[in-house]
């Protein structure tokens, strides 16, 4: 969360410096600093702060990688989809607090093997928070060479907004503008969705059967547009 958006947040609110002051447990002169980018909004107060103006998960600080091992932990990554309201896993019931949607997405993409409802929360996650901080998300996949399973994963949200919203809705032009990016650094080398403990027999199959986003973007994976159960 930056200055800007703390102000912009509490003014969408109706409140003056000094009722959200209040709010925040924080002086009035403290808060204008905030808000002028003179001090520095620590984790703990953007979470408090994304609490009580309620700000969407994408305002939540973003932690910088790798991430701690327990959040790249299967039932972590369940339970912190769950949080978000992900159809696929809506039976679980966590008290783990929300997570940033870019940050739960890339901690996804750096995983050797998922299992395929997350693998489907991908495209879902990017179809449901289409304001999250991509910038960060894009940087943070390049340096890890993950731009192709990005790409993979934005290309076929943006095919699914085509369908649901034609295809000059503002979230279709956002994933396209993600893709377009994703496209200067597309690696030639062959990669799967997540999917790396595929035998040779699979990856066979796959290379002569998988979609025409999947060939592409260089992955080895069968999924595609048309076989997502959970969009919105």
């Amino acid at each position: 969360m930056k200055a800007q958006h703390l102000k912009a947040a509490r003014k969408a609110r109706g409140w003056t410096q000094v009722e959200a002051a209040v709010r925040l447990g924080l002086s009035q002169p403290y808060l204008a600093m905030l808000e002028r980018g003179q001090r520095r909004l620590t984790p703990r107060l953007a979470r408090k702060a994304a609490r009580v103006l309620r700000l969407p998960p994408t305002a939540l600080p973003l932690s910088q990688p790798p991430f701690p091992p327990e959040r790249t932990d299967p039932q972590f990554l369940a339970e912190a989809l769950a949080a978000l309201g992900y159809p696929g896993f809506g039976h679980l019931r966590t008290q783990q607090r929300l997570r940033n949607p870019a940050e739960l997405l890339l901690s996804a993409l750096t995983q050797r093997d998922l299992e395929p409802r997350q693998a489907e929360a991908m495209p879902w996650l990017v179809m449901r928070f289409p304001s999250m901080d991509l910038d960060w998300l894009l940087s943070n996949a390049k340096l890890r060479d993950l731009q192709n399973r990005l790409g993979f994963v934005v290309a076929l949200a943006q095919r699914v907004a085509e369908r649901l919203e034609g295809p000059n809705s503002s979230r279709v032009d956002t994933l396209r503008q993600l893709v377009s990016a994703l496209e200067q650094s597309r690696l030639a080398r062959e990669d799967t969705l997540c999917q790396e403990s595929l035998n040779e027999v699979e990856r066979r199959w796959l290379r002569e059967n998988r979609g025409d986003l999947a060939r592409h973007w260089n992955l080895l994976t069968g999924w595609t547009a048309e076989a997502l159960r959970y969009v919105l």
